[in-house]
């Protein structure tokens, strides 16, 4: 993991460049917003009566025993609650609505982005922290947007409001009140202080463990084979250990500061109590007031509380949001150019001229690779691993672009393509192939709504798909498992071929695409890619020199440059690189010769 970039833990505790961009998810909704603010106003205006509803029933009806003014301030008191309670409850139900739209938008707007990101910034990134981002950062922030930002304008509503009306209930006393609000304010500094980066370290150790699980999660295979369970315990156990210390001390600075709101708030009302009776002795206020104040005192304590939360949840906010925008502001490596050349249909001529390539700017793979794929003709690749086949494929798909030098399509730079029409006339079969949750006829199609069930079914019979496909339960409506998990590598490398042959490319590239099937399936699948090659450009990688023999153009690439070219007959005949290869995969058979 050390591999990849790691997340900074830096920033501030609140920064309004962050929360501006945050709140244009909540513009598009701003009216319920602003509904939601003002019916949680009336809301707290009403709950802001009672405790002096109940003065003047203790003052003007309980005290002087005036049953009929009781009677009307006990109407007043339940109708206020009914009042009240409907509007929580719109308040409750609507913040949450928002909070699912804004969530829907801001994983939309991130999936759409990956989706347009080049494969280098997925070779940096851990797959468990991207799904983190989408995930438990989006829910924070879901959190912060719906009940942390309208319900703050709430809380502080209601401090100011009480402090009006016990200050015009009788200031002196109000001033008692708050006498300890300046060592509140203290400890709420302190408090502040101490979990300022809390929450960016839990949330840089959870997408560590996201990241983690997910890799060997999927490569559980490897794991147990090798017996390597207790090893990956061992390391899962040192991450989940650093998350749980982080949490501990989070949990340990709230242990602390919420008991000492407690005792200032239990401080406060002693001093209401006691200055409070011993005026209502001296008959300079009445004991309503003081038993208002004492509720108020309560009151006010509630909000500073749930303020201190939702600053919580800001810090958390922060740190996911400056996650989220890391993502969101990572540029398109890879753009479509201003007016984007779009071809109906790609005639298949590929050309590279002196193509220099570099997934690293300090190690070229390709140097200076130079040849040309006539429409309809078939190019064979080989040479030892790691040379630079595969990044050909890449380089012609424009997933990276090359260093120096040009790709041509056609005889346009592919620079200058629509990258979605260049793709879809460019079918690659890799030798991992990779098959989506969903059914058999999803996988060939890729739900694609123009490719006819006729079609995959006839895809699936050109490529010899169709004798293990029907032995299915469902036939092409069989679920085919996580990652195609129910069938086995040689039907998943028949599937891929049924689904390049589906997009009916000009271009077909086999990356070492007949490597992991048997004999009897490859020679099945050599048919079919027989019958393809007609009239489209084919671009073969195979370490299986028997796969392309029959190749118009076979390219030996060694240290990332072109070293041979030229037919099989040639090349043999050169007693080069090619021959050595060739040598080594039939020396039994020309030993028996020879």
């Amino acid at each position: 993991m050390n591999h990849f970039h790691e997340d900074d833990i830096t920033g501030k505790a609140y920064d309004s460049r962050l929360m501006k961009r945050l709140l244009t998810y909540l513009a598009p909704y701003r009216i319920a917003a602003f509904g939601c603010v003002a019916i949680m106003l009336c809301a707290i205006s009403l709950g802001l009566i009672r405790p002096y509803l109940i003065k003047v029933a203790i003052d003007s009806a309980i005290v002087p025993r005036d049953m009929r003014i009781l009677n009307l301030i006990v109407k007043i008191f339940v109708a206020a609650l009914a009042v009240e309670f409907v509007l929580r409850y719109a308040q409750a139900y609507i913040t949450r609505w928002l909070g699912q739209r804004i969530t829907y938008d801001l994983r939309m707007s991130i999936f759409s982005h990956l989706q347009k990101l080049s494969l280098s910034f997925f070779d940096r990134n851990p797959v468990g922290r991207l799904v983190t981002r989408t995930t438990s950062d989006v829910e924070v922030i879901n959190e912060t947007l719906s009940a942390g930002v309208v319900t703050v304008f709430g809380d502080f509503f209601v401090i100011g409001g009480i402090l009006v009306m016990i200050f015009v209930m009788d200031w002196r006393l109000a001033f008692a009140t708050v006498s300890v609000l300046p060592l509140l304010v203290g400890a709420t500094a302190i408090f502040r202080l101490k979990v300022r980066d809390s929450f960016r370290k839990i949330r840089k150790k959870i997408a560590r463990i996201n990241a983690y699980l997910n890799e060997h999660v999927t490569g559980m295979t490897v794991v147990q084979l090798f017996c390597r369970e207790q090893h990956s315990a061992e390391k899962f156990d040192k991450l989940n250990g650093e998350y749980r210390d982080e949490f501990y001390r989070a949990i340990f600075y709230h242990a602390v500061f919420f008991p000492v709101v407690e005792i200032l708030e239990a401080v406060s009302l002693g001093l209401i109590l006691w200055y409070g009776g011993s005026r209502v002795g001296l008959g300079a206020i009445q004991i309503g007031v003081v038993i208002a104040f004492i509720q108020y005192a309560q009151r006010l304590y509630f909000p500073i509380r749930d303020l201190m939360e939702k600053y919580n949840v800001l810090q958390a906010a922060m740190a996911s949001s400056e996650r989220i925008f890391g993502v969101l502001d990572t540029p398109v490596e890879i753009p479509d150019p201003a007016e984007p050349y779009v071809p109906e249909r790609i005639q298949g001529k590929v050309e590279f001229r002196d193509v220099w390539f570099a997934y690293n700017h300090d190690e070229q793979v390709l140097r200076g690779v130079n040849f040309s794929v006539e429409p309809g003709e078939h190019l064979a690749i080989v040479g030892p691993t790691g040379m630079g086949k595969t990044s050909i494929i890449n380089l012609l798909s424009r997933f990276y672009d090359v260093g120096r030098g040009a790709v041509l399509v056609d005889g346009r730079d592919v620079r200058e393509y629509d990258k979605r029409r260049l793709r879809k006339n460019i079918s690659v079969v890799a030798q991992d192939v990779f098959v989506f949750s969903g059914s058999v006829s999803d996988n060939i199609a890729l739900r694609n709504p123009a490719i006819s069930p006729e079609a995959i079914k006839k895809a699936a019979d050109y490529v010899n798909a169709s004798h293990f496909i029907s032995k299915l339960p469902d036939g092409f409506d069989t679920e085919v498992g996580e990652r195609g998990n129910r069938l086995s590598v040689g039907e998943r490398q028949l599937l891929a071929f049924a689904r390049a042959l589906a997009h009916n490319p000009s271009i077909l590239v086999l990356d070492e695409a007949t490597s992991s099937v048997d004999t009897e399936t490859e020679m099945l699948i050599q048919d079919a890619i027989r019958k393809l090659m007609v009239g489209r450009t084919s671009i073969v990688i195979a370490h299986r020199l028997s796969t392309i023999l029959n190749a118009d153009k076979i390219l030996v690439i060694h240290k990332g440059q072109v070293r041979e070219t030229g037919t099989h007959e040639e090349l043999v005949a050169k007693r080069g690189i090619y021959y050595k290869l060739y040598q080594l995969q039939y020396k039994d058979q020309l030993a028996a010769t020879g």
